[in-house]
């Protein structure tokens, strides 16, 4: 049954314990000692108890309550380290319909990373993950997906990630800075013009829409096209048909389109800002994109990716007291702002190690900064801040396991570092 699987797939028991696995999976994991009774989550997780029991969504206990197939996105240890998986269950029933053992198929996803040294798209958190894990439900459709986020949060790179991982993933991603087009070159951009259609046009030119046949059409901040040329969008949308500027011939469109917006577009068609008919055509599947400060659990492994990507920071790494004032920091301009920093701290640098000095006053000067002198006596809520400061920078691990650690319940964790303004 598991080699009718082209992707890696394993039998378990009720008991997490894994029966048997597929050829996919073993080229991919390796030969798991089945003898031994080895468990799923200690495989996949090193953990010692179940997915549920360690703050994560657990697709067999789903399985085993709803007797129907679950899917989630989970972060596995694999043979280059972790790496996000897509992970979906069957149950399968015994000879009197009750359950008696799971199919798990495993889909490792390449759009993203989970280490430093993967994709440009890199993360962990669960903020992260929940985002993720809507980009790999939409990807294969061809459904129309709306990015709503920050600037600065990477939600171009995130269209990219959809696109990547759709059918259409070997034709043109031709993205559109909708905030750059003036009224007067919108259609003539997005549909392009014959030769003689207008003065200095000497020669004919195929818009991107035509640009972006068989592929993706992402919409960059799509909530800034005036409201008088949102209609000439509504009608590509809804004919899939345009005809370049000085033409009379209809074309047809092939695309799947992606838009994003830093706008809240509801609140804009309530103002009669943005129309109504747009807004449905192109939300069919919205995705929040996460703004830093939600995501600070990612912080080390992103300064780590960028660092490995700019010119002056290959070979360059934050002291312990760098990172927990970027720990500390709101980060108003979310990853963009992220890679400013750690660009200008790449440059004063003069060693291997980024230090507190090296980083901009904005940042640094914030409350909860975890960089006083040793002999300085601090209030008990200094001392605090100036803990949870460190503990938030040197802790790899998600919020709740942090909370563990420091033997206090998540929401008194959740509580104190807001008090601290540390996220």
């Amino acid at each position: 049954m598991l080699e009718a699987f082209e992707e890696p797939a394993i039998l378990i028991g009720l008991d997490y314990v894994i029966l048997a696995a597929n050829r996919a999976y073993r080229r991919l994991y390796g030969d798991i000692p089945l003898r031994e009774g080895v468990r799923c989550f200690e495989v996949s997780h090193h953990y010692q108890v179940p997915c549920d029991q360690a703050g994560e969504a657990c697709p067999l206990r789903a399985s085993l309550n709803t007797r129907r197939r679950q899917r989630v996105l989970h972060v596995h240890h694999g043979p280059h380290g972790q790496e996000h998986v897509d992970v979906e269950t069957w149950p399968v029933p015994g000879a009197e319909g009750d359950t008696r053992f799971f199919i798990e198929v495993l889909r490792p996803l390449p759009v993203a990373s989970a280490q430093a040294n993967g994709s440009e798209l890199t993360g962990r958190s669960r903020a992260f993950n929940r985002m993720l894990g809507l980009v790999t439900r939409a990807a294969p459709s061809d459904v129309s997906v709306l990015l709503q986020g920050e600037t600065g949060t990477g939600k171009e790179l995130i269209a990219r990630a959809v696109h990547n991982a759709s059918l259409r993933h070997e034709a043109p991603f031709v993205p559109v800075d909708c905030s750059g087009l003036t009224e007067t070159l919108f259609e003539s951009e997005l549909f392009g013009h014959e030769k003689g259609s207008f003065t200095g046009a000497v020669s004919s030119r195929i818009g991107l829409v035509e640009a972006a046949a068989g592929g993706t059409l992402f919409l960059d901040e799509v909530g800034d096209i005036p409201l008088s040329l949102q209609v000439k969008l509504l009608r590509l949308l809804e004919t899939r048909s345009f005809r370049r500027v000085g033409s009379v011939e209809p074309r047809r469109a092939d695309f799947r389109l992606v838009a994003a917006t830093h706008r809240d577009l509801r609140r804009m068609v309530e103002q009669g800002q943005f129309r109504e008919d747009l807004y449905y055509r192109i939300s069919t599947f919205p995705i929040n994109v996460p703004p830093l400060r939600d995501r600070l659990d990612d912080l080390q492994i992103l300064c780590e990716a960028i660092l490995r990507r700019l010119e002056y920071g290959q070979g360059r790494q934050l002291s312990e007291e760098a990172l927990a004032g970027l720990q500390a920091y709101d980060f108003p301009g979310n990853v963009r702002e992220l890679r400013n920093v750690l660009e200008r701290a790449s440059l004063l640098a003069d060693g291997p190690e980024i230090l507190v000095e090296h980083l901009p006053p904005e940042v640094v000067g914030q409350k909860g900064l975890a960089v006083l002198p040793e002999d300085e006596l601090l209030t008990l809520e200094e001392a605090e801040a100036h803990y949870l400061g460190r503990a938030l920078a040197l802790h790899q691990g998600d919020r709740a396991s942090l909370a563990q650690m420091l033997g206090v319940s998540e929401r008194t964790l959740y509580r104190k570092l807001r008090r601290h303004g540390l996220g």
